[in-house]
């Protein structure tokens, strides 16, 4: 199977990373192509439209009238403009995906997509998590993926046990209770051992995943579900501190095949504030948890499950 992505941006920088797994595990080929960089994030690229050529076009052309497969994310549909071509223009005979990954206008007006899809007799549907099910319940849940094995993904062998460093990496700070996580770090300011905060705003991501790699902890945010964060904190063998909420957590539990999910859990600023305390004071609680961490990623939500389990649906519409 052919398939082509499509994404104004690439959310997080799943896409990309969705792609790249497809075309190493698996018999299937997939390509990228995005419009736009927000955040300063520069994840990486394959067909970004502001850089194209001539020849790339040409490629792009090929793409489009070749996959078997169209496979939109966030609010992208088949009426966006690529330069010349318009992915409507090629429809006939292919699979349509939507792929919803948590986007404002998604998240305020859910109403709106299920109108459309219902209107347009679609009915592959993906959402990044499963809190994003109660907006659009006709839809599937496919996990994000991160490559565990790549170095920046591992274990930090050597950290100095002092000051502990917790890390927190929001996108938007008003979606990922940064104020809270600031208000507990002040209150927190005469803790022994000390207690410090590795703000990671508008890097990089390799700077972003390469600081977060030399933290103690990190904290993702308390809003029912987990970030890509998560994932990247768990591979890289630390505790992770989020606030699941039941429903989240049964569909985590369900997917990754065990119920003994290795996050820490806190969904208000007081079990945050224990939560960091307790970690920071305690040394072989954080290596016990962190070896839990990194376990359960390479056991159960490694690429190659995540992985299958998006060709799965892909091989069953």
């Amino acid at each position: 199977m052919n398939i082509l992505m499509i994404a104004e941006n690439d959310p997080a920088g799943t896409a990309i990373l969705f792609a790249k797994a497809i075309n190493r595990l698996t018999k299937h080929t997939c390509r990228l192509i995005t419009q736009q960089i927000r955040y300063n994030h520069m994840w990486e690229k394959d067909l970004f439209v502001p850089w194209l050529n001539e020849k790339d076009w040409d490629e792009v052309e090929h793409l489009l009238k070749r996959s078997d497969l169209f496979h939109f994310h966030m609010t992208v549909d088949e009426n966006v403009a690529l330069g010349p071509f318009t992915p409507k223009d090629y429809l006939k005979g292919k699979i349509v995906v939507h792929h919803h990954h948590g986007h404002h206008d998604f998240r305020g007006n859910p109403e709106k997509y299920r109108a459309k899809y219902k209107e347009l007799r679609r009915k592959a549907l993906l959402v990044s998590t499963p809190d994003l099910l109660h907006l659009l319940p006709e839809a599937n849940w496919q996990p994000n993926l991160v490559p565990i094995s790549e170095p920046l993904y591992l274990p930090e062998p050597e950290k100095p046990e002092t000051p502990v460093t917790i890390a927190h990496s929001p996108t938007r700070k008003d979606l990922k209770n940064t104020d809270e996580l600031l208000l507990v770090m002040d209150e927190l300011s005469g803790h022994e051992p000390k207690i410090e905060l590795e703000l990671l705003d508008n890097v990089e991501h390799t700077e972003c995943l390469a600081r977060k790699r030399r933290c103690h902890a990190v904290f993702d945010h308390m809003q029912g579900y987990y970030g890509v964060s998560s994932l990247e904190g768990l591979s890289q063998g630390m505790p992770v501190i989020a606030g699941l909420n039941e429903w989240c957590r049964d569909h985590m539990a369900e997917f990754s095949g065990t119920q003994k999910l290795p996050w820490v859990a806190a969904r208000n600023k007081p079990e945050l504030k224990s939560a960091i305390a307790a970690l920071a004071k305690d040394l072989e609680q954080r290596k016990e948890i962190g070896l839990r961490s990194r376990e359960f990623m390479e056991e159960h939500w490694n690429e190659e499950k995540v992985a299958q389990r998006l060709i799965s649906f892909y091989e069953a519409l």
